[in-house]
């Protein structure tokens, strides 16, 4: 018997938009934040290019809207487009307010902003404000200095949710959610949390796949813990995959940011020949699904493993100034990006889709928010916009505590909630299951779920995650639980979730690429796949 946890706030995840909220309501609250790792450990650190905002006065409101619902290929939500685009000034505001050092303008910058603004794919002004080229470290760093010295805010690091407690698991009426089992990862221990407001901060599933440019912890926790709780999640095939990761044996997931595209950097062969220019006329700077399926389809078509990305033409000086972090990267293993070209890959990158939420924030069920990329708002639609993803953290932060903040003096406490059960369970001497199950997943999900989807090798990813779920089904049920298991469990349910979203798209849109259904439905209005579990047992099946 453990003592449990009772807070005001219980906000699962540590990035941008977990501790933006959590900052934003602890003069009113008491706020407990969940960390699996470290605190700042998480993809909002890695994050290098920057927040979109319209910050210079050529550029507008209704320019950033458009560049936005053309990037979503019709499955936008425009209120939602709109919403956010008019709080990003605000939310720029906050965080230059909060102490995040941005980098601040030029004479050659090419706008009146006092902030050197870059320019990305699918924007078509220089509205990226950022911190040099490490914008999520600078972000993350500020938060969390702020947050550590809140006397209101209680930081939980080295642990992960297990799963949500509601109502509806309690066979009490209504669906509403009461808080968390929490596993101590240090101490392998389970505890239980409560809370009056649930929120789903944990960011999205890159690790489902075997290349990916996300950190070890973004194993979808979030998302599977909430359909598991009952939540509708929508549009799980728009897997984002960033075009240009860097490809070399030492460096595991480090991201060469767009802004390098943004300032001429040229796509290139191994013998230095151009191709995007055959692909689209925006060339370097189309939305990431156009220039990352080229990339995947010239490294079929010529069996390489990479293609090259050539900013040399730059100066040293520019290059130091400009992309100190990714520099010193290439520098440390042997490439001088200021004379010569950066060996890259896509790699999976940005969940689009998520836990359907409305404009403040809430999930299907009462007391359950989601924000951040756990979420789907409506702002991505079928491919997200870059730099569109640090704004919707903030923007949704903010809406969710004006929110949380109006309901929290009616709000009542649930009460002692029940113990987490481990009487049938013992110790595992099979490790080597989560481990082997882990890697198969990741690599079936990148060899039949990737870029480019064919019905058949979908069929074949959906025939395995079955077998592979029902083992962890097993397995989870007769041993005592890890980090390793809690995560490889939550893997497998979004696993699913993106093969059962993308075999019931018959098109190709945005993100989604299938070479049997090439083209989007033009005919008919773009609709989103939406997910509801059935009460029965956790298959998807349509809302």
């Amino acid at each position: 018997m453990h003592d449990q946890q009772q807070h005001d706030i219980l906000i699962i995840g540590s990035g941008a938009a977990g501790l933006s909220l959590a900052l934003k309501l602890a003069d009113n609250a008491n706020v407990a934040v969940l960390s699996k790792e470290a605190l700042s450990e998480g993809a909002t650190l890695y994050a290098q290019g920057g927040v979109s905002a319209v910050l210079d006065e050529h550029d507008s409101i209704e320019s950033h809207v458009q560049d936005t619902l053309i990037a979503g290929a019709g499955l936008c939500d425009t209120d939602v487009v709109r919403f956010v685009v008019e709080q990003a000034y605000q939310s720029i505001d906050w965080l230059v307010d909060l102490g995040v050092d941005f980098t601040r303008s030029d004479a050659d910058s090419g706008t009146n902003s006092p902030f050197h603004l870059h320019k990305e794919g699918g924007h078509s002004h220089r509205r990226i404000i950022h911190a040099a080229d490490a914008t999520g470290k600078a972000i993350e760093t500020t938060l969390e200095s702020r947050v550590r010295q809140h006397p209101n805010i209680h930081l939980y690091e080295h642990h992960i949710a297990v799963d949500l407690i509601t109502t509806n698991k309690l066979s009490k009426p209504g669906n509403r959610c009461l808080g968390a089992y929490v596993l101590d990862i240090n101490n392998n221990n389970v505890m239980v949390f409560s809370a009056k407001n649930v929120i789903l901060a944990s960011g999205g599933a890159g690790k489902a796949y075997l290349y990916t440019s996300n950190p070890d912890g973004c194993t979808g926790d979030g998302i599977a813990m909430a359909w598991r709780a009952g939540c509708r999640i929508a549009n799980m095939e728009f897997i984002q995959f960033h075009p240009t990761c860097l490809y070399h044996p030492m460096a595991k997931s480090f991201l060469i940011s767009e802004a390098l595209r943004g300032e001429g950097a040229k796509l290139v062969l191994e013998d230095g020949t151009p191709f995007m220019q055959r692909y689209d006329k925006r060339e370097e700077l189309a939305p990431r699904d156009v220039v990352a399926r080229a990339i995947d389809y010239e490294m079929k078509r010529l069996g390489h493993d990479c293609v090259y990305l050539d900013i040399s033409h730059k100066s040293a000086k520019f290059i130091e100034e400009h992309f100190p972090t990714i520099n010193q990267r290439c520098l440390d293993l042997g490439i001088d990006m200021s004379k010569e070209p950066i060996p890259v890959v896509p790699a999976a990158h940005y969940t689009c889709g998520g836990v359907m939420i409305n404009k403040d924030g809430e999930t299907d069920i009462s007391g359950l928010y989601a924000i951040g990329e756990v979420s789907c708002s409506g702002l991505h639609g079928a491919n997200r916009m870059a730099s569109n993803s640090l704004l919707e953290c903030i923007v949704f932060a903010h809406a969710a505590a004006e929110s949380i903040r109006k309901s929290l003096a009616t709000s009542k406490f649930p009460g002692k909630l029940p113990e987490w059960d481990e009487s049938r369970v013992t110790d595992s001497d099979e490790e080597v299951v989560v481990s082997h199950n882990w890697d198969e997943i990741r690599r079936f999900m990148w060899d039949y779920v990737g870029i480019v989807r064919t019905t058949k090798r979908l069929q074949r990813a959906q025939h395995r995650i079955e077998l592979l779920k029902s083992e962890i089904t097993e397995y989870y049920g007769n041993f005592t639980i890890s980090k390793d298991l809690v995560e490889l469990r939550n893997l497998a349910v979004v696993a699913e979730l993106i093969i059962e979203s993308a075999l019931r798209r018959k098109e190709s849109r945005g993100l989604h690429y299938s070479t049997d259904y090439p083209v989007a439905n033009i005919d008919d209005k773009a609709v989103n796949t939406i997910l509801n579990i059935k009460t029965s047992e956790n298959d998807p099946v349509a809302a």
